[in-house]
């Protein structure tokens, strides 16, 4: 850049030769140029040192930015495979978890049918257990109406109640209360004892063989003790009264030949022996009928039957004698027995068994 031209001034009187200029300006001039110039090196060098210090602040953020960002890079790389193993996880998991729910439901499904087949054997058990126990109780009963005793009801009761009692079930205890109720009914009923009048009956049968006739005749005496007889002279010479001992047999010898008695019914005395056999034949039909009128609960006939038993032991047979009480006194005890009683019936423990298979 060129300096600009300055023109002198016009005025003569302004102007001022050289040499006065020259001594009238300062000494300083080159001093100040220089420190001037010092100042621009200084500064200049103090702008290159910052600029220096920037630079390599600004490569050392650099690094940092770089170094930075390979991290910020690999972490990114490092999170987006966590992101994927997070994510195949996730997944595995999710089918894990669809798999157990699809495995529960099935063993949710299994337990009720098992459930369902445990109450479903449970009330098949109990229903067959409440049938069983039904039809032995029928069948009792209709054997306690053939026999005319209540053993063969009261031991189906016994073992129906001991039956339920093990099986402890809460829908059956109406059922075990009403066997209960009828056991302690049946123990408290009178009945007619059939099996012991049976054997009484045969009894009556087979006494009516050796029953002794009123036509009877050579009937044993009473049999009395046989005094000893004195072996030897001097046992007899110390007993005085040795002859009334064998007058005595004499006696009872002689008094055996002729026998002495009261007729009060001549037709039982009269009898022929083949007609004493048909005495003993028809008494021992007359007993059969009383049997069979027993089992078919016939009182009215069983005791019909037994009066004319007794009727013909009285007429025919020698009721004296030791043999004919007997036949006598158990014709009459059968008699007393032969009752008309009711047999007592479950009607209770069949309802209650009945309402148990219904399921209510």
């Amino acid at each position: 850049m060129k300096p600009e031209h300055v023109e002198a001034p016009l005025n003569p009187s302004h102007a001022k030769p050289a040499h006065e200029a020259q001594l009238g300006s300062p000494v300083f001039a080159p001093s100040a140029a220089l420190w001037v110039t010092r100042s621009i090196g200084v500064l200049a060098l103090i702008g290159a040192v910052g600029v220096g210090a920037m630079w390599f602040k600004l490569s050392g953020i650099q690094e940092q930015l770089a170094r930075q960002s390979a991290d910020s890079g690999s972490q990114a790389v490092a999170a987006r495979l966590s992101a994927k193993q997070a994510e195949e996880l996730a997944r595995e998991t999710a089918a894990r978890l669809a798999v157990t729910d699809a495995k529960l439901s099935e063993v949710s499904l299994q337990r009720s049918q098992l459930e369902e087949l445990m109450q479903s054997l449970s009330r098949s058990r109990d229903e067959n257990l409440v049938v069983d126990i039904e039809s032995a109780l029928r069948l009792a009963q209709q054997q306690s109406q053939l026999t005319g005793s209540v053993q063969p009801l009261l031991a189906a009761l016994k073992s129906a109640e001991q039956r339920l009692t093990k099986v402890a079930q809460p829908r059956l205890a109406p059922v075990l209360r009403a066997l209960t109720r009828d056991i302690e009914r049946i123990k408290a009923t009178a009945v007619t004892d059939t099996p012991s009048l049976l054997i009484k009956l045969d009894e009556l049968v087979n006494a009516v063989d050796n029953l002794p006739l009123l036509n009877a005749v050579g009937v044993a005496a009473v049999n009395k003790p046989v005094l000893a007889k004195p072996e030897n002279s001097w046992a007899s010479a110390i007993s005085a009264s040795w002859w009334e001992y064998t007058l005595a047999g004499v006696w009872d010898d002689v008094r055996g030949l002729i026998r002495i008695s009261r007729v009060d019914r001549p037709e039982a005395s009269l009898l022929a022996p083949d007609q004493s056999y048909f005495v003993r034949e028809n008494l021992k039909l007359r007993i059969l009928n009383v049997r069979l009128g027993l089992l078919a609960r016939h009182f009215d006939v069983v005791r019909s039957d037994l009066n004319l038993v007794i009727r013909d032991v009285t007429q025919y047979f020698d009721t004296q004698s030791r043999q004919g009480q007997t036949t006598l006194a158990l014709a009459r005890d059968v008699l007393a027995q032969a009752k008309q009683t009711e047999l007592p019936r479950v009607d209770d423990s069949l309802a209650a068994l009945t309402t148990a298979a219904a399921g209510r």
